[in-house]
């Protein structure tokens, strides 16, 4: 009989374990906590650890397992939160310090479709303030650190760092994170894991703080991409809270997971966007794609914009929807806001209405050429960073690590990012692979394929 060790499990992994009875939800909560008590204080991954209550619920679970009414397949598996979302009753802050003491008004729905199918939320993960940011830091609440790198403090990739660094070190099988400009996918790069960037619309945002309403997306960050697809079927869905997920039927990605990447068509980088990204981070892209021939059609693509016109018109969406929500807050000279994020957020104060409404027009009409030029691939591949986790003192705050990722959120796509190597110095690398919006089982699917065919995913941090 095989034994598995909760800290490390999968998520597809503890589930069969929980319903063979060979081990309990209380043995994998108990793990996982005492993996928090000990490794958290350095690694920064949790803000708040709700242990009584995940303990309470593991010991329903296992009792409810036993009894042979478990109300899912998932019931019992452990999960983190990033500290965007509500928990009724709970602190969100939102990883600023001015919200220390919001106390969250509602239940977000997500949350919500977690516990009904017998999650349990083991705490909130830490944020970039107000999501604002792609490198992770957090100047006032505290910056998770890395878990590749037990020397030099590295850039977790942000603004879902917490949640990254969580699931990489073994202090939880699988985290929510939200991602607008690439805030999953950055730091499940930089920290070795799978992160799904879900469409607009595809999992509801009620109940999540908003930073862009036109781009935020919640999605799965987890160590498999088997993982992401669980989570994925479990979040989404319509939700008449959330007008934007009424135009999705639920999406059930399992039943295609393993078709492998037989004929599909793929596109790879064109030419001109391999400038600025780093040799071992290009060297492992093209060995992803070498892997991905052997199944799949390779073609080239000619993009009618480049990667750093769309991340910039995505900054532009940003500040201008971020200053929306919380202007009045970066404003205020007198509050405690990080001197890196005030700036960031400032952007949109002197956006006119008419310059965010053309902005927004112009969106629209890259989108459809964009559809146009990648009318006959199934899946554009890149990199998902041009580079390896950076050291923390030579982060340049005025820049953004977010060069591949933007494009997914302005052009209206879902994409997934998944380990593909690893640098010399011993840090990851990664392939993020681009899908039109609402299909995220093909997305899914090309990255089972991947990994089924690569060891990456089996390595771990030296820090867990």
């Amino acid at each position: 009989m095989t034994v598995i060790d909760p800290a490390f499990a999968t998520v597809g992994e503890l589930a069969a374990a929980f319903a063979r009875r060979t081990l309990s939800p209380v043995d994998a909560v108990d793990t996982l906590l005492g993996r928090i008590d000990k490794l958290n204080p350095s690694l920064h991954a949790f803000i708040d650890v709700y242990a009584a209550d995940a303990r309470l619920a593991a010991e329903a679970a296992d009792k409810a397992i036993r009894a042979g009414h478990a109300v899912g397949p998932l019931h019992g598996v452990p999960i983190a939160l990033k500290d965007l979302v509500d928990l009724e009753g709970r602190v969100t802050t939102g990883g600023s310090r001015v919200w220390s003491k919001r106390v969250s008004p509602v239940t977000a729905t997500l949350a919500r479709r977690l516990v009904a199918a017998g999650l349990i939320v083991l705490g909130k993960t830490h944020t970039v303030e107000f999501a604002m940011g792609g490198w992770g830091t957090n100047t006032h609440l505290g910056t998770p650190r890395n878990p590749w790198d037990p020397r030099v403090h590295r850039t977790p990739g942000g603004s879902s760092s917490g949640s990254g660094v969580a699931v990489a070190a073994g202090l939880a099988p699988a985290a929510i994170g939200t991602d607008t400009g690439g805030s999953v996918r950055l730091p499940a790069a930089w920290c070795g894991i799978v992160g799904l960037k879900t469409t607009v619309g595809r999992i509801s945002t009620y109940g999540v703080l908003p930073l862009s309403s036109t781009l935020d997306t919640p999605g799965p960050m987890t160590r498999s991409v088997e993982d992401a697809a669980l989570i994925y079927r479990v979040l989404n869905g319509p939700d008449p809270e959330d007008p934007a997920t009424l135009a999705w039927p639920h999406d059930d990605p399992l039943p295609a997971l393993r078709r492998g990447a037989d004929g599909l068509r793929l596109a790879v980088l064109p030419d001109v966007e391999r400038v600025g990204v780093e040799p071992e981070v290009l060297a492992a892209y093209d060995a992803a794609v070498e892997t991905l021939r052997r199944q799949a059609t390779i073609v080239p693509v000619t993009l009618p914009h480049r990667f750093a016109d769309y991340a910039a018109a995505t900054g532009r969406i940003i500040g201008s929807e971020g200053y929306r929500y919380v202007g009045h807050l970066v404003d205020d000279p007198s509050l405690p806001i990080d001197p890196h994020v005030r700036p960031r957020i400032q952007l949109g104060r002197d956006v006119s209405a008419r310059d965010y409404l053309l902005t927004l027009d112009e969106c629209r009409e890259r989108r459809r050429a964009y559809a146009a030029a990648t009318a006959d691939v199934d899946a554009l591949l890149t990199p998902t960073t041009q580079t390896p986790a950076i050291p923390i003192d030579r982060v340049d705050q005025t820049t953004t690590p977010a060069h591949f990722t933007r494009a997914v959120n302005y052009l209206g796509l879902c994409a997934i990012a998944v380990p593909n190597g690893y640098t010399a110095a011993g840090l990851p690398t990664s392939l993020q692979i681009v899908c039109a919006g609402g299909h995220e089982a093909t997305a899914l699917r090309i990255a089972w394929a991947y990994e089924s065919a690569t060891p990456w995913r089996e390595r771990r941090p030296p820090l867990s």
